[in-house]
């Protein structure tokens, strides 16, 4: 399971276009990653649309943000549609990207157990190194705090003079 400080792996996910997306080839930026659990339910859609509304002052402080779930690119491109989201998502369809960050976990509802995508989000910066991780998220507030903690990294990035 990565954590602070861990390098970005080396993984692909699926672009609703029908295109790869290797994680390595965005670093050199700050990267949001955020894991919901599924397209088009009610926690996931407040979510990504929070991202959503924060894309602009995210690329303000040089951050991309990247919406991370399982599903298929047709699901992904009716989410987007449906819910006006502007965040890029991606298809996780392996597994290999949440197991990698250790979102792919066992749940259980209604005392029935089965495999599912905790809601998680990590702070990537531009070497490649997560910077922050929250697991367990709770949906309000919580894009406000990941772009508080954006804004702090990219204070931490800026050259000194000397």
């Amino acid at each position: 399971m990565l954590d602070i400080d861990d390098r970005l792996p080396d993984l692909s996910l699926e672009t609703p276009d029908g295109g790869m997306l290797r994680l390595a080839d965005m670093v050199g930026n700050t990267l949001v990653l955020f894991f919901y659990p599924k397209d088009d339910t009610s926690g996931c859609t407040v979510e990504a649309q929070d991202f959503t509304r924060l894309k602009a002052a995210f690329e303000m402080e040089g951050a991309h943000v990247l919406g991370i779930s399982k599903g298929t690119s047709k699901g992904k491109n009716k989410f987007i549609e449906k819910a006006g989201l502007t965040v890029p998502l991606a298809t996780d369809a392996d597994e290999s990207v949440c197991a990698a960050f250790g979102t792919w976990v066992e749940k259980s509802m209604y005392g029935r157990k089965y495999m599912g995508i905790d809601r998680a989000t990590f702070l990537v910066d531009g070497a490649g190194r997560i910077a922050h991780v929250w697991r367990k998220v709770k949906v309000p507030g919580h894009a406000e705090e990941v772009l508080e903690a954006a804004r702090a990294l990219k204070g931490k990035s800026e050259p000194h003079a000397g």
